[in-house]
Parts: C-alpha cells; sequence; structure tokens
C-alpha cells in the first residue's frame, strides 16, 4: 500500500487535500480582494462616468498598442456591441485612437492618446501600489505561488494569450 504523498502544509492546511470550507474561504477572499484591487480605480473611473470596461479597455490597448478590435473582443470577451460602446466614448474623449489598417482596411488598429496614456498611467499606479503593498506583507514565495494559483484556474485559451501578451509575442 502507498502512502498518498501531500504537499507541505502552509498554516496548518494541506494544499492537495483542501476542505470545502477552506475553498470557499479562498473564493470569499478572492471576492474581496477584488473590490479592494478595483476600488482606486473605480473612484477615478466614477469622477468621468466610466466603469470597469472602459478600465479594461484602457489597460490592454496600452499593453499593446496597435491592437485590433477584433484582437480586444477575444482579450475581453464581450459582445461586438458591448465593446463598440466603450471604444466610441474613449474615442469620442480623445483617450483612445482608431486608426485604418495598413494592410487589411477592414481592421481599426487601437492607440492611446496622450490623454488616454495618462489615465491608463493613474489607474496602474492606483492598483500596483495596492500590489505592491500585498506582496511586501506576503513575501517572495506567496508572490510566486498567488501567481502560479491564478495562472493555473485560467482556461487553456486565457493561458495561451496571458502567455503571449505577458512574453511580448502578441
Amino acid at each position: 500500500m502507498t502512502e498518498a504523498r501531500s504537499a507541505p502544509a502552509y498554516g496548518g492546511e494541506s494544499l492537495l487535500f483542501l476542505t470545502d470550507e477552506q475553498l470557499r474561504q479562498g473564493i470569499e477572499a478572492m471576492f474581496f480582494a477584488y473590490r479592494g484591487f478595483t476600488a482606486d480605480p473605480d473612484r477615478i473611473l466614477a469622477e468621468m462616468a466610466y466603469g470597469r470596461a472602459h478600465h479594461r479597455a484602457i489597460h490592454f490597448i496600452n499593453r499593446a498598442p496597435g491592437t485590433t478590435v477584433n484582437n480586444l473582443l477575444a482579450i475581453l470577451g464581450v459582445t461586438k456591441q458591448s465593446l463598440n460602446r466603450v471604444l466610441r466614448t474613449l474615442i469620442a474623449d480623445g483617450l483612445v485612437e482608431s486608426r485604418v489598417g495598413k494592410v487589411d482596411k477592414r481592421e481599426r488598429h487601437l492607440f492611446l492618446t496622450e490623454e488616454g496614456n495618462a489615465l491608463e498611467a493613474k489607474l496602474s499606479d492606483a492598483q500596483r501600489a495596492r500590489m505592491r503593498a500585498a506582496y511586501k506583507e506576503a513575501g517572495p514565495e506567496a508572490v510566486t505561488g498567488f501567481k502560479r494559483v491564478l495562472e493555473a484556474m485560467m482556461d487553456a485559451d486565457m493561458r495561451r494569450a496571458y502567455t503571449k501578451m505577458r512574453d511580448g509575442t502578441s
């Protein structure tokens, strides 16, 4: 009879044999952490009558300047109608510029304007400050573990998109 091996216990918890209660606590912690993670940008966006969809679009256009509308649709997983509503607002407000594709005239390539870059920096600075403080408090092992957990929760298509973006190959 072979003995089941388990990962080292952290805080008394064996990582291979988490109870439903421990998982529930993790789920709730994620919900509350997300509220904290989005709270500062939400306040900034509310002053402009924008929401999280605007934030996500600005973030990913910044990450991949010149990205196409179709690529942004795939990353965000929203409907074309929903994204078009967000993009129309951002373009009208001078935060995003849409350029016709050089190779395919049907494509629209998206870029942040100077104002868009300034807003993106303000939103990201707020989130980086919160993450930096949390990472500092949790320690380097926790940072690595947290990243591994998040990556493991992604479905295969999202993990590929994330990896391409992370590695600068998108």
